[in-house]
């Protein structure tokens, strides 16, 4: 009688940990340019989560109360017109979503690829990030990116969309940061 070798690999070898986010300890941190200056602000976090498998990045999902946007000078003109229709419009958008589809390490960062949901419209987006994990604590904090916001149809004085702005535009595209901290 012939005995077959069976090799038993522990669960734990392919066990993937998920750790919730941790809203008021995670940060979005936006920043907009015109001819004439910029502003800048941040956006709370509603929900996410994170996943990692042998501590590296295998997914995520995040969700942001676009309600919260901030100015970083407080100006309360400039945070109602960000949450218009010229801009967000959260009366009907309500939220962005992002969720990783995509993670690979290239010279000592993650580039994490994900779909990036505006205004109803999803494209996908790339940036560079790290990752620190421990037992029971991840945080991912990303590089400066860049966002074009006429990819998610904010049309705004966005000279994608009109040619007669001579120097009264203000860019598409807008530096983003994200610093993510989750538990288990």
């Amino acid at each position: 009688m012939a005995f077959a070798a069976f090799s038993f690999v522990s669960q734990s070898a392919f066990a993937q940990d998920n750790f919730k986010v941790n809203v008021e300890n995670s940060s979005l941190t936006w920043k907009g340019y015109k001819p004439t200056g910029s502003h800048s602000g941040t956006i709370t976090l509603a929900s996410g989560s994170i996943a990692v498998k042998n501590n590296k990045l295998t997914g995520g999902t995040f969700l942001a109360d676009m309600s919260t946007i901030k100015d970083a000078d407080g100006s309360a003109k400039l945070e109602g017109h960000l949450k218009s229709e010229d801009f967000f419009e959260i009366a009907v958008f309500p939220t962005s979503k992002f969720e990783i589809t995509k993670t690979e390490v290239n010279a000592g960062k993650i580039q994490v690829t994900g779909n990036m949901t505006i205004k109803g419209i999803t494209k996908q987006i790339t940036f560079p990030a790290t990752l620190a994990v421990s037992k029971d604590n991840v945080t991912l904090i990303s590089e400066t990116f860049q966002i074009n916001r006429a990819d998610f149809n904010v049309k705004y004085k966005s000279k994608t969309f009109f040619n007669d702005l001579k120097d009264k535009f203000v860019n598409d595209d807008f530096d983003f940061q994200v610093t993510i901290v989750a538990t288990k």
